[in-house]
């Protein structure tokens, strides 16, 4: 799996800039709901677009990313929580169990 690593606010402003659909998956290193949920991404990541950028935050290590998050995409905080971008705005966000590439991937095609 190719994560790009979600370390500063400043990547947050590349992603509300992109053209086209980005990836954030919001992440506890704390939870095991999280790990579990994450597994299973990665499980089905093939199902997603070979060429959306999949960033992968932290958010105890990045708390002030993960509050920016918020902020800038107008969602309420989870953990674990996937966040699908298309062209700046938040079109898609899910959290816990319900985290799914394949999901995801439909809302792309």
């Amino acid at each position: 799996m190719n994560w790009i690593p979600l370390t500063s606010p400043e990547q947050l402003q590349e992603i509300k800039n992109n053209n086209g659909y980005s990836i954030i998956f919001k992440h506890s290193t704390r939870c095991s709901i999280s790990m579990m949920a994450k597994r299973k991404f990665e499980f089905e990541r093939e199902a997603l677009p070979e060429n959306t950028p999949v960033y992968f935050l932290d958010l105890i290590s990045y708390r002030d990313v993960s509050n920016k998050v918020a902020e800038l995409f107008h969602i309420h905080h989870e953990s674990p929580q996937l966040l699908l971008i298309k062209d700046g705005e938040c079109v898609y966000e899910t959290s816990h169990g319900e985290i799914s590439a394949e999901d995801a991937a439909s809302m792309i095609a």
